[in-house]
């Protein structure tokens, strides 16, 4: 019988990472057996690796993990390596999952990361244009050349609907020409969840928008419903072509600000909150949901709105608007 060799022994003993990582492994090779993306296999790998070298640093298998040291986990990849809470989203969600898996094998008896979150960053307030800038984009002079003019009555119609009733860029080119009434001054939207909403058209897109639709009956392909067409083939426009279509109008109208066609959407919600302080009203125009959601969405004047208050609530401070107001009490009491 061969006597035990301590070298050999330790040749043979697995490395605790790449032990850890076989069980990585089958999971990886059931997903992609399932059509799952090889972008999605190596982010999912990627993530696991990084918590399986924790793990090996504080002698923890899969199964010794809990919400104390994923939390200590998350704080690393915080503090320590400066990854985006987005990004740590991403990686919680592929070991959400390989738990699920763990435990559907009875190699875990719980999933530390079932229930665990972390808060989220605040959304930005979107970056919005003045509405003297706004004239300047939308009151632009047309092309001096024939077609490029008719492009233009086109791509006004496109960007004064947009601003006009604060449509995203999806839902501008999902219009057919029956979703708008231009007797009523109305556009029926399909938005997100495929719910539907009727907005209000203004002035200076309904008639940018009878200006160009001489021109659609001219580009027409037969049986084409959309409302925005192409010129050149008939058929209803991408939202890359209308996006590229709002960075040309800038660049002719001599902005240097980014303009693109949520922009106008901002820009909508954002002037029509300044004026009206009606969030309610908003949010159903803008087709949100949750109000939060439109708190996030839009700026808020705030002079505007202590203007309202000042004027509104009863022990606001007014300004004085008669005699009587102007009379002051004395100290003398």
């Amino acid at each position: 019988m061969t006597e035990n060799n301590p070298a050999t022994e330790q040749c043979c003993t697995k490395n605790p990472l790449l032990a850890m990582l076989d069980a990585v492994d089958d999971w990886l090779k059931e997903l992609t057996i399932q059509r799952h993306s090889q972008h999605t296999v190596l982010a999912y790998f990627a993530a696991l690796k990084r918590l399986a070298e924790f793990l090996v640093t504080k002698n923890l298998t899969w199964s010794q993990l809990d919400k104390r040291q994923l939390s200590q986990f998350v704080a690393k990849r915080l503090e320590t390596d400066n990854l985006a809470i987005s990004s740590i989203q991403q990686e919680l969600s592929a070991i959400r999952h390989f738990y699920d898996w763990l435990l559907k094998n009875d190699n875990v008896l719980v999933n530390p990361a079932a229930h665990y979150q972390i808060k989220r960053q605040p959304r930005p307030l979107p970056a919005i244009a003045d509405i003297d800038l706004l004239t300047q984009f939308l009151d632009q002079p047309p092309p001096d050349d024939p077609k490029q003019a008719a492009l233009w009555s086109r791509d006004l119609a496109m960007l004064e609907l947009l601003y006009s009733s604060g449509l995203r860029v999806g839902e501008l080119v999902a219009l057919d020409l029956a979703d708008l009434d231009l007797s009523s001054c109305q556009v029926r939207v399909t938005g997100k969840g495929n719910k539907t909403r009727l907005v209000p058209v203004g002035r200076r897109a309904i008639v940018a928008i009878k200006d160009y639709l001489n021109h659609r009956a001219i580009w027409l392909a037969k049986n084409e419903m959309a409302l925005f067409i192409s010129q050149k083939f008939g058929s209803r426009l991408t939202t890359r072509t209308v996006q590229n279509r709002v960075k040309l109008a800038a660049s002719r109208a001599g902005i240097a600000q980014n303009i693109h066609p949520h922009l106008l959407r901002h820009c909508f919600a954002s002037h029509l909150l300044s004026e009206s302080g009606d969030l309610r009203a908003v949010q159903e125009l803008l087709g949100h949901s949750d109000i939060s959601t439109t708190q996030v969405y839009t700026h808020v004047d705030f002079a505007k709105l202590t203007q309202v208050y000042d004027n509104a609530h009863p022990r606001a401070v007014k300004k004085p608007n008669n005699a009587q107001d102007k009379l002051k009490p004395t100290d003398d009491s």
